[in-house]
């Protein structure tokens, strides 16, 4: 069986902090694979947030995101009330969108890396947007 193998970013960006809860955790006692992509979201959000913009409007006043893939890697567990470090990066940006790469840890431990292939898009229209001027700015402040 093929099996799509992440690598860890040179650097990451952005760090958001989470403490695993009972919702997290599956039947085999350990943090779900749904829980970690809810996880994810979270520290997008958060990511976004950090440098003005949001999912729902990247900086233009119409330009929104929609995931058009996901890949995780599982590296070792998570349990209940363990605390998270995500650490997330934005890069490969294109004309319509742009990959976000995750990194998960506890303490020293790798839990997992992920990585999101984002499309903008224009919700007023329905239709794949260009990347807004507003986003490459925030970014560059944020790179700066």
């Amino acid at each position: 069986m093929s099996r799509i193998r992440l690598s860890e970013q040179p650097e990451y960006k952005f760090h958001h902090t989470i403490t695993l809860q009972p919702r997290d955790i599956n039947y085999g006692g350990h943090l779900g694979n749904d829980a970690l992509v809810s996880l994810l979201g979270v520290a997008r959000v958060n990511m976004l947030r950090s440098i003005g913009i949001s999912e729902a409007d990247l900086g233009d006043g119409r330009t929104g995101i929609i995931m058009s893939d996901l890949v995780v890697n599982f590296r070792a567990e998570g349990f209940m009330f363990d605390e998270l470090l995500i650490d997330t990066h934005i890069g490969e940006l294109s004309r319509t969108g742009f990959r976000i790469f995750h990194r998960v840890t506890k303490e020293k431990t790798l839990i997992a890396l992920a990585e999101t292939g984002i499309t903008t898009f224009d919700y007023a229209s329905r239709k794949i947007a260009p990347v807004p001027v507003a986003l490459l700015k925030a970014l560059q402040v944020q790179t700066d």
